[in-house]
């Protein structure tokens, strides 16, 4: 089974191709440029280089969110357009799930981020054993200050993986510096083939039905729905 994966929820653009669960490519970016112009080259590209057509693609796997609403929604789209060109069932898989899944080889617990801005962040928590992970604590939207204190109740190390590690050292407490442990810094970028590997463990979707995984409304969204209270104290 060939298999195509798409992971654009960050700044980091991946796509990689599998055979089963042999790597046949993939091409991993972080340049700070539009998904939407980069994503569909980056595919063919990749085809073509593997020399894999199209109709030879059997599954479509797609890193669903949360993470950047722009990213997500240009690859769940992708993905499921061409999922449903091929007639081919397509996979969504967390975001923060594939990125956690860098730490499979160790034994423990392992938070996985992404800045969310004011000091948010979007975290999953994670439980590997021997190889097997399992969801500790759900995907959420989170203040990073309620992170900490919740990795600080497990009273156990974590390893901590994000692209944005740098971006909150400076907001964790001593007692959180001193249980987590910090990989060195190609850890903290999400590997398409591990994106594979997890959606090859879950149950096919039709590509009408796969949702984005958003945990937030976009900025858009929450200054109409500003707007329209606004209006509605108006009218009171």
């Amino acid at each position: 089974m060939r298999t195509l994966t798409i992971d654009t929820s960050t700044n980091i653009l991946g796509v990689a191709i599998l055979d089963e669960m042999e790597l046949i490519g993939q091409k991993v970016t972080r340049v700070n440029q539009d998904h939407s112009s980069r994503l569909m080259p980056a595919i063919v590209e990749l085809m073509k280089d593997v020399n894999v057509e199209p109709v030879e693609l059997e599954k479509i796997i797609v890193a669903k969110g949360p993470g950047s609403y722009t990213g997500i929604r240009i690859g769940v789209t992708v993905a499921k357009s061409l999922a449903w060109a091929l007639n081919i069932p397509v996979v969504g898989v967390s975001s923060l799930e594939s990125l956690a899944y860098q730490a499979k080889i160790r034994n423990g617990l392992v938070c996985s981020f992404f800045d969310a801005r004011r000091e948010n962040v979007f975290a999953g928590v994670y439980r590997v054993t021997d190889g097997i992970m399992t969801t500790e604590k759900a995907d959420a939207n989170i203040r990073f200050a309620d992170l900490e204190k919740y990795l600080l109740s497990l009273n156990e190390e974590v390893v901590l993986l994000s692209p944005d590690i740098k971006k909150f050292t400076d907001l964790m407490t001593k007692e959180l510096k001193d249980i987590i442990i910090i990989p060195k810094s190609p850890d903290h970028i999400t590997n398409p083939s591990n994106l594979a590997v997890l959606g090859m463990q879950k149950k096919n979707e039709d590509s009408h039905e796969l949702i984005p995984e958003y945990l937030r409304m976009a900025e858009a969204e929450v200054n109409w729905l500003k707007t329209k209270e606004k209006e509605s104290n108006n009218h009171d």
